[in-house]
């Protein structure tokens, strides 16, 4: 998203952030398989693991989930209703994957070779998505 970001001008504009529901890789570095195929594609991963906080619901309008398991773990930790309102998966601003109901993102550490590629695909569907969502006027 970050690099998405950059290349339509709007870096400034809008605040990404990346922190995962369990602690098991805190303060880790991206996994070296993902920043592989990130830089395949031109796009450094950067940043060292962080866990959610309830926190988190205050300082951001969308929490995106990967898959259902991490949406739930995301809405279990939600303050409220209003909190719970903000998480959504990544997917769902995807809509060819809305229409064949794949809205999890896949876990590229069991994928075989090309699992990570099949996952930056994904992603950067998703983003696109999200970022045509955010561009767009509200509803009223």
């Amino acid at each position: 998203m970050r690099d998405l970001l950059r290349r339509e001008g709007l870096e400034g504009e809008i605040e990404v952030d990346s922190a995962g529901v369990g602690d098991w890789h805190l303060g880790e570095s991206p996994d070296r398989r993902s920043a592989s195929a990130a830089a395949a594609r031109g796009v450094a991963l950067a940043g060292r693991a962080r866990q959610v906080t309830a926190a988190d619901f205050d300082g951001h309008d969308l929490l995106l989930a990967m898959d259902q398991e991490n949406r739930d773990a995301l809405v279990a930790l939600a303050p409220d209703a209003a909190a719970r309102a903000k998480v959504r998966l990544l997917r769902e601003f995807d809509p060819h994957a809305v229409r064949r109901g794949e809205l999890e993102v896949p876990d590229p550490y069991y994928g075989g070779p090309d699992g990570f590629d099949i996952v930056l695909d994904a992603v950067e569907d998703a983003c696109r998505g999200l970022l045509d969502a955010l561009r767009a006027p509200p509803r009223s």
